[in-house]
């Protein structure tokens, strides 16, 4: 038992399984919203969980093997199970190949039980644009946009598995707030290997402008996200608890850019896994339970 839940720990550390807070909140409120004015079944919001968890561990799982190399000359990152051996390359691309079918299937969900195809046509595109992402850091500093786009994709993903006659406005502005807090806080993480990235040839921002300018941008990216979510709140009617939800998203956003300066990066990880899980999660609870209390 002792080996299984060591292996366990282990993979989950390689794809930061943990990480799915992120952006799970955002697709399952995007599940309601598209849903109304009924409520999504437990079929939907178990296939919509599959189709992120899939798709986020194919991605994170592709990340790791192209950027091998590069984790393993990175001090911060040579501990990595992939880079020490905890993991092999073999198994990693078996456990990429099982993530990628498992999401085409859990899409392929919605054609069988709903009849709508466009979450199964869309499968194959949505991997390969995930797996690009991976390799945009290595001729561009707007990589970060890149992986925001790509994870912010997730809510407009949703809405079109619920109801894709009624996408419009609202799912498009959860998209750019997703894809803004993403990319802001992805730049603040990036600022911890801004010196490896210029010896490596890598085109982070903090790398190409300095971590003080990068910082900069990552305050207004962050800023973008609070007047998105606003208006989604306004465009789709939403109440007086999401909006205090957004309220608590932007305290938290002022509190996670207050904690990382130029020359002071101690708090990086703080900001990263804490301050963006809460928001997440946040965000995600009290915009559900308004949906489900004002219909």
């Amino acid at each position: 038992m002792a080996a299984v839940l060591r292996t366990v720990r282990t993979w989950g550390e390689m794809i930061k399984f943990s990480h799915s807070v992120f952006a799970l909140p955002f697709a399952l409120l995007a599940t309601f919203l598209a849903a109304r004015p009924g409520l999504p079944s437990l079929r939907d919001l178990l296939l919509i969980a599959a189709c992120m968890v899939t798709a986020r561990s194919a991605a994170m799982t592709f990340n790791r093997i192209v950027d091998l190399r590069y984790d393993a000359a990175n001090p911060r990152t040579a501990n990595r199970p992939l880079v020490t051996g905890a993991i092999s390359l073999r198994a990693a691309w078996v456990f990429f190949l099982l993530a990628c079918g498992g999401f085409v299937l859990a899409c392929g969900g919605f054609r069988w039980f709903s009849s709508n195809p466009w979450p199964l046509v869309l499968s194959l595109p949505t991997l390969a644009f995930l797996c690009f992402y991976s390799y945009t850091k290595r001729f561009t500093q707007f990589s970060h946009l890149m992986l925001g786009l790509a994870i912010a994709f997730s809510p407009v993903a949703a809405w079109i598995a619920i109801s894709p006659q009624t996408l419009g406005a609202p799912a498009w502005l959860l998209m750019l707030a997703v894809a803004t807090w993403i990319a802001g806080f992805d730049i603040i993480y990036a600022c911890q290997d801004a010196e490896f990235d210029r010896r490596a040839g890598l085109h982070s921002l903090p790398a190409r402008i300095g971590v003080r300018r990068a910082l900069w941008i990552t305050r207004l990216l962050h800023l973008t996200t609070v007047l998105a979510l606003l208006g989604v709140g306004r465009l789709a009617s939403l109440g007086t608890l999401y909006l205090a939800g957004v309220g608590c998203v932007a305290l938290l956003l002022v509190i996670e850019n207050a904690l990382v300066r130029d020359g002071d990066l101690r708090y990086v990880n703080l900001a990263f896994f804490t301050v963006n899980g809460c928001v997440g999660l946040l965000l995600g609870l009290m915009g559900i339970i308004d949906v489900m209390t004002n219909d």
